[in-house]
């Protein structure tokens, strides 16, 4: 696996740029010889394409800054724009929802229309603007959900040998096509899953494979590895130069997962690594290791970067090293600056020295305690659930002597938790934008400690109305 590319997917808690700098020399110092940069609504997009910039979008200064200190720390940057499907972020616009290609959904673009394909050369021109010396671009293409639904492409499967497989290949190819005329040192990389089920014939006969490098992604724990060593022998008899892999380090176990599981994500590379032993050398160009942050545009955030920073060392110097020994796991643990790495439970509490440690520490504290000391308060201290029931905190009922019982655990407990989500917020505010943290907070703090807070708001009520 000589090119092994960190995915960046910054379509959720988008970190700080001077952040991500901090990181770039301790990715490095891992293995990792790129980046893909699955910009997504952070690019600062201008003219025409302005609305599709978020909030807390990047500064063209801020990119240039963490452009140059990637170059510099000799890593190579793909960046990914989405061409086809994933497109939520451009066609739940107003302005752009005219170009979807079923009317009512906004994932899948519309490859019929000429204006389509100029929106993506508007996205691309804009990208590549900023970026130097690339040799390669990732156009997205993966997930095209109900392709073939819309009414134009209704009517144009309804004509002689047209196929919802051709209609797709037209649409790479044209993205492909509008990228090599512009920039003919740039290869176009796409994902594979909109391929995999295509006959030799007709993936051979498109012209595709002559034009774009596909990614193959799986990011299974047990991944079906002589299917791998097939698909891999298929694509190369079709004609494409090269392939990809692509594996996971986080964002790949549960939608709303906020911990890793580093387990499942090293043995994944693991599973890629015998894949690889078993494809010819020359076919195999890199592997990506995504890193996803949201299932799609619409979807809550899974696990932070700073959380799955020891999945990402361990996945990296699996793949560098090609396995995982004791001696590996030791030196994870010193770039990490972290005493004891569990792999196969999660993580213990204690620091590491790596930028963000703290977020993960904190996080460990709030994902493990949070809910469950709360819920073994209200709901299996029998003092509440025996003499302080919603019945009664409705009608401020306490039987005196049972406010001793648990007034002070419930106080105490709320202190120990506000103290601890100050400590996150601080941290959090060191790397995030501030709509991050509100949505971490308000998914994975806010049901838990409300409730908490309002039990003591209501002892205090019922308090007072014994007075």
């Amino acid at each position: 696996m000589r090119r092994r590319l960190v995915h960046l997917d910054l379509k959720g808690a988008a970190p700080r740029a001077q952040y991500l700098e901090q990181v770039l020399p301790l990715l490095r110092a891992l293995g990792a010889t790129g980046l893909l940069l699955e910009y997504e609504d952070t690019f600062p997009y201008a003219g025409p394409l302005e609305l599709l910039q978020a909030p807390h979008a990047y500064s063209p200064a801020e990119l240039r800054a963490l452009l140059s200190r990637a170059r510099a720390q000799g890593l190579d940057v793909v960046p990914l724009v989405q061409s086809f499907g994933h497109m939520e972020f451009v066609l739940k616009h107003r302005e752009f929802a005219h170009l979807r290609e079923v009317k009512a959904l906004p994932n899948a673009l519309n490859p019929h229309k000429e204006e389509s394909l100029a929106l993506v050369k508007a996205m691309i021109d804009q990208v590549m603007a900023l970026h130097q010396d690339l040799q390669w671009f990732h156009i997205g293409c993966d997930e095209v959900y109900y392709l073939g639904e819309g009414e134009e492409s209704k009517q144009w499967l309804q004509q002689q040998d047209n196929t919802p497989e051709k209609l797709c290949l037209s649409h790479i190819k044209a993205v492909a096509t509008c990228l090599a005329s512009s920039y003919p040192m740039v290869t176009p990389i796409v994902w594979d899953d909109m391929l995999r089920g295509m006959s030799e014939e007709t993936l051979a006969e498109s012209g595709v494979p002559q034009l774009v490098q596909p990614m193959i992604w799986d990011y299974a724990a047990d991944i079906d590895v002589e299917g791998k060593v097939q698909l891999v022998e298929k694509y190369r008899r079709c004609g494409f130069s090269k392939v990809w892999f692509a594996s996971a380090f986080k964002g790949a176990t549960g939608v709303n997962q906020s911990l890793t599981l580093i387990g499942h994500h090293l043995r994944n590379q693991l599973e890629w690594l015998h894949v690889a032993s078993r494809s010819p050398v020359d076919v195999l160009e890199g592997i990506a290791l995504t890193g996803w942050q949201r299932y799609d545009h619409f979807s809550v955030l899974c696990e932070l970067l700073p959380v799955a920073i020891p999945s990402l060392a361990v996945c990296l110097q699996a793949l560098k090293n090609g396995g995982y020994s004791e001696k590996v796991k030791e030196n994870v643990e010193n770039l990490l600056g972290m005493s004891n790495l569990e792999v196969d439970t999660f993580m213990s509490t204690s620091l590491g020295t790596f930028p963000g440690s703290n977020i993960l520490t904190l996080v460990t504290q709030v994902s493990f305690y949070l809910k469950s000391s709360v819920d073994e308060l209200l709901e299996r201290n029998r003092y509440v659930t025996g003499w302080f029931s919603p019945y009664h905190r409705k009608r401020k009922i306490i039987h005196p002597i049972i406010i001793h019982h648990f007034q002070p655990d419930a106080v105490s407990l709320l202190s120990k938790w506000n103290a601890v989500l100050q400590d996150l917020q601080a941290a959090m505010e060191q790397v995030f934008h501030r709509s991050a943290i509100e949505e971490w907070m308000e998914e994975n703090v806010h049901p838990s400690l409300q409730k908490l807070q309002q039990v003591v708001e209501d002892l205090d009520e019922a308090i007072k109305a014994q007075n």
